[in-house]
């Protein structure tokens, strides 16, 4: 495994290149082996799954400082919650194709689970800080530190020389890689002075330098802003199992699940607005919200717009709505061509949950 790791690190550029072209040569298999569904979207999860690994590998190069520790670290929840995503559309085709359409639910059911179970742990270790990308993107950003960070870097300029110290080392152990390398770039000449004056300070575990809070102690720092931001973020975490379960109880021509699916998008995303514009207005001093995260709910909403990609909206207005604009441009030539194959996509897709989730 290790000869697999320096030689991916070694020709990363290649790496990237090879993953790319096979990703999309899987829509370039023979006939007879795409009569099944379960063998495209196989292949297409293999080789997913293949290029998160690789991407992994090559994102996380150690370096001379921490390369012992880097490599014999556990592999991280949202590598593992990424590697479910890109298998989870083969789970449902396997469960359609055993236990039929209306069963499907029950393993599609335990996949989300899981992943609510992760995501969980994972708002619990960052410390209740936002799932950004649903947790497949570490928020290490330090909301706190912001300020402080910023001036660091106004007062050191453009740092000179690619060797990090020991403290910037310490930073990428906390934060997972994903403070703005311009912060960690200014960091790296203070802490080469730092290292020199005070050598033991590397030697300390992070986990003596910065300490998770638990939830009575992240609530009782926050406020009641902190409660509401814990109460949006746990709703937009458990809100596919909830459409799921909805949807293994009432079946997919049920308004239910859709309605319940949606109203807990809203309510949980209403919550974090709440907190958020508290804070512009300077009545919540508790709870800072990072670019990255007001990122995150810009991004949740568009995930709204696939509502209409479910059922029975789907059904009733939307795929109508498509055909009628399909009628319409037909006769274009080449408008009429591509729309209707944008169309054919878009019916294909809406018949695999894992496609139009949002999870």
């Amino acid at each position: 495994m290790e000869v697999y790791k320096r030689w991916i690190r070694r020709n990363k550029d290649f790496v990237r290149q090879l993953d790319s072209i096979a990703n999309n040569l899987t829509w370039f298999l023979p006939d007879e082996f795409a009569e099944s569904e379960i063998g495209p979207e196989a292949v297409s999860s293999l080789v997913g799954m293949i290029s998160t690994v690789n991407e992994y590998i090559i994102e996380t190069s150690p370096t001379e400082v921490h390369t012992r520790c880097a490599e014999s670290s556990f592999i991280p929840l949202s590598l593992c919650l990424t590697l479910l995503k890109d298998l989870e559309t083969s789970i449902e085709v396997v469960a359609e194709q055993i236990y039929g359409e209306k069963n499907k639910w029950n393993l599609i059911a335990i996949t989300e689970a899981v992943k609510v179970c992760i995501r969980l742990v994972i708002f619990r270790k960052t410390g209740y800080k936002m799932l950004l990308e649903g947790g497949e993107t570490e928020n290490g950003e330090n909301d706190s530190d912001s300020f402080s960070l910023q001036k660091t870097k106004r007062q050191l300029g453009k740092p000179t020389g690619n060797e990090e110290s020991g403290i910037t080392k310490t930073l990428h152990a906390q934060n997972s890689g994903n403070l703005e390398d311009r912060a960690i770039s200014a960091l790296s000449s203070f802490g080469k002075k730092a290292t020199m004056q005070h050598p033991q300070a590397i030697m300390e575990p992070p986990s003596k330098l910065a300490e998770r809070p638990n939830l009575w102690t992240f609530l009782s720092e926050k406020g009641v802003p902190g409660g509401f931001f814990v109460t949006g973020e746990i709703l937009f975490i458990i809100r596919p199992l909830v459409y799921v379960l909805l949807m293994r109880k009432y079946g997919t021509r049920s308004w239910f699940p859709w309605c319940v699916s949606l109203a807990v998008d809203l309510i949980g995303n209403s919550i974090l607005s709440v907190t958020l514009m508290s804070q512009h207005s300077g009545k919540n001093q508790q709870l800072q919200f990072s670019d990255s995260e007001k990122d995150e709910l810009k991004r949740r909403r568009m995930l709204w717009a696939l509502y209409l990609m479910r059922d029975p909206l789907f059904t009733k207005y939307t795929r109508q709505k498509l055909e009628s604009t399909q009628r319409l441009v037909q006769p274009i030539p080449i408008l009429g061509f591509v729309a209707e194959k944008i169309i054919e996509i878009l019916i294909g897709v809406q018949t695999r949950y894992t496609y139009i989730s949002g999870s």
